[in-house]
């Protein structure tokens, strides 16, 4: 079997934004926030669900999956490849407007509902904190008791997720080691034989695509390539730049390239002017 890779906009829409399959998404969303049987997510209604693109490219329309429940919380989840400037606010910018937007004209406050923002990240936004899953509210400083708790984020970063499926235990776990190992795979792991994994991997299963799914999921690969691409272009120029600044101001070579990352070989070739 060949999995497509879910870190890409048109395979994460189909596996977690599709309404025919909303099992997976409601045991992704009770795994990332611990809820037990008791407090569980028992059914949701994906606002986005997932629809083939009509055209090439289309990277906007699969940007999150969106969804709420049954006591109306309203859920973003979101992939994210690589980071951009200004990413934190656009989170809260989002989760804002998700929340604000509840409300019709005349409406009031009380019909406001909690809004979740689960980011899926595969690069490390929080360099001081271990751990990959994270969990962000307002909290009253003396006491840090929560008693704002309108809007939660949630980050998941796939970089400091190391476990082997042997060492998997929990679902969370599960679903991380899904989302970073599945392009690789060739079978479904044994620790992962349950029904809404099963589920996930037949969705992720490129056998199981139409032709047209299939060409708009290489097309998506492609423009994750770019965008990744366009980044660490963006970042390269920036480190020559900091070298040639660096150099221009007499700065050891070694220093320059423990400051930069780039190799002294690289430095040297710098044209200053």
């Amino acid at each position: 079997m060949h999995f497509a890779d879910p870190r890409t906009d048109f395979a994460f829409k189909k596996i977690f934004g599709n309404d025919q399959a909303k099992e997976v998404l409601i045991s992704f969303l009770n795994a990332v926030l611990g809820l037990d049987d008791a407090h569980a997510v028992a059914d949701v209604t994906i606002l986005n669900p997932y629809e083939a693109p009509k055209t090439k490219y289309m990277r906007a329309s699969y940007v999150d999956v969106k969804c709420v429940d049954v006591r109306g919380i309203r859920y973003i989840v979101e992939m994210q490849v690589a980071y951009v400037a200004g990413f934190e606010k656009r989170v809260i910018y989002n989760a804002s407007k998700a929340y604000g937007n509840q409300l019709l004209v005349g409406e009031a406050y009380p019909k406001l509902n909690q809004v979740i923002s689960i980011n899926v990240l595969d690069f490390v936004l929080f360099d001081d904190f271990v751990h990959y899953l994270s969990c962000h509210q307002i909290q009253e400083t003396m006491t840090g008791n929560s008693y704002l708790d309108e809007i939660r984020y949630y980050f998941i970063e796939l970089p400091k997720f190391g476990k082997t499926e042997e060492a998997l235990e929990t679902v969370i776990d599960k679903w991380i080691y899904f989302i970073k190992h599945t392009r690789h795979l060739d079978q479904v792991p044994a620790k992962l034989n349950e029904p809404a994994f099963r589920k996930a991997f037949a969705l992720a299963n490129r056998a199981n695509m139409t032709p047209e799914e299939l060409a708009h999921y290489e097309d998506s690969v492609l423009v994750m390539l770019d965008e990744r691409g366009r980044i660490d272009g963006a970042e390269q120029n920036k480190a020559r730049e900091i070298a040639r600044s660096m150099r221009r101001d007499g700065v050891d070579l070694i220093l320059i390239s423990k400051w930069t990352g780039m190799a002294v070989e690289e430095i040297e070739k710098i044209k200053l002017e």
